[in-house]
């Protein structure tokens, strides 16, 4: 089922039509389908039932405290890679007992807030995190529930920007260093460890990848059991891609990737923890935003918004595809545009030679598959204000982040 889709020529998200957001909320702004967001989750819970596994979502990607607590709601998780998301997690109800810390850069007392919380599991990356992790507990007079983060160096076949498995990466302990760094684990009091993660990149479209590094977390269980670890708990992280329509490999469904990983996995008698986030939230969102001007440049056409890079990075730091629609299509040829923002950087750029329907000044223009990596990175660059969001349920609006006013950034 569409979200977002065209009803009498209209473009609507459910039931609401875009141009009635855009009248009581102005442009730019971030709308979220609620239904998208509950149809996705579902699709997880179908295939990774609570008896044996949990779904912890990566608040990363989208850390709307709605969204967040939506989720939880619904039974999820949460994958946290900071106090802040820590904190958002808990104000969503969801328990500590299902939340994950990731992250390559704890601090002392983010390690002790966390370990106060009473944390489902740390996913410690360095042997200098462990160390202090150890020391923060004694004090607390608690152990840390452990996982590693292995890095298997496999290449994920992505970004190179979103790539996180191979060698040269920041994150996790090198494959050559792991049943060391279990070794040492084991001699820490304030430490316990029961588990092993895994996560090899963002926006993964193939399954071999995810193949060779459940392989690796297999047999790597298998070692450490040999040598005595009591491990319980595998972490597969996530990184399942969604279809930006951009002409590229579709990504596999969610099935085929619970099944890869069940089948691999399953005879191991752990649970397993699965953190999705842009696969939850990646096509529940849309950026809607209105042409200020068309500009008409030596050799191209430019459609000139009122969204920026500081709205939605990622094109300008990923070259990401992104489709583009416009919410009231007019009849005629298409046109070739250079779609552009207002901030002063070349790099505010969308899309490059798109082909639109004939577009004028004023009209509303929507930026599709946006709900991961949009608003979460959104910055005040250029002293603009902080895009505002909404969540569409059937024919509900409500605000979920409201739009600044300049009087409270500008001090």
């Amino acid at each position: 089922m569409a979200f977002f889709d065209y009803r009498e020529g209209r473009l609507c998200a459910e039931d609401v039509p875009i141009d009635k957001i855009a009248e009581l909320v102005h442009t730019p702004v971030y709308c979220y389908s609620a239904s998208a967001l509950r149809r996705n989750y579902q699709s997880y819970a179908e295939q990774f039932n609570p008896d044996n596994s949990l779904i912890c979502y990566a608040v990363k990607a989208n850390s709307n405290q709605a969204i967040v607590k939506a989720l939880g709601d619904m039974g999820a998780g949460a994958d946290v890679v900071s106090e802040g998301e820590l904190r958002r997690a808990l104000l969503a109800g969801i328990p500590a007992e299902k939340i994950v810390y990731s992250g390559v850069a704890k601090t002392q007392s983010e390690m002790r807030f966390a370990l106060q919380q009473d944390i489902l599991q740390f996913n410690v990356e360095s042997e200098p995190e462990l160390k202090l992790l150890n020391q923060v507990a004694l004090a607390e007079g608690k152990q840390a529930p452990v996982a590693f983060r292995i890095n298997p160096d496999i290449d994920a076949r992505t970004h190179h920007k979103i790539s996180t498995g191979k060698a040269c990466s920041k994150f996790g302990i090198p494959w050559t260093r792991a049943h060391e760094a279990y070794a040492c684990a084991a001699e820490l009091p304030g430490i316990r460890v029961q588990g092993i993660d895994i996560h090899i990149g963002s926006q993964l479209t193939q399954l071999q990848p995810f193949e060779a590094a459940f392989r690796c977390l297999a047999e790597l269980t298998v070692e450490l059991r040999g040598l005595g670890h009591d491990i319980s708990v595998l972490d597969i992280g996530g990184g399942l891609g969604i279809d930006y329509a951009d002409g590229n490999q579709l990504p596999p469904g969610i099935s085929d990737y619970a099944s890869l990983a069940f089948d691999t996995l399953g005879h191991l008698d752990c649970q397993i923890i699965v953190e999705p986030g842009r696969s939850l939230v990646g096509d529940v969102g849309i950026l809607l935003s209105r042409v200020i001007y068309i500009k008409e440049g030596e050799r191209d056409r430019f459609l000139i918004n009122d969204a920026g890079m500081n709205d939605l990075l990622r094109p300008s730091m990923y070259d990401a595809y992104h489709e583009i629609v416009s919410c009231e299509p007019r009849p005629g040829e298409p046109v070739s545009y250079q779609v552009v923002g207002p901030i002063c950087e070349t790099a505010d750029t969308f899309a490059r030679g798109r082909e639109l329907s004939p577009m004028q000044s004023g009209d509303l223009l929507v930026i599709k598959n946006t709900g991961a990596y949009g608003s979460v990175m959104a910055s005040s660059y250029n002293t603009r204000p902080l895009v505002p969001e909404v969540m569409v349920d059937g024919s509900e609006l409500t605000v979920i982040r409201r739009r600044p006013g300049y009087e409270e950034f500008i001090n």
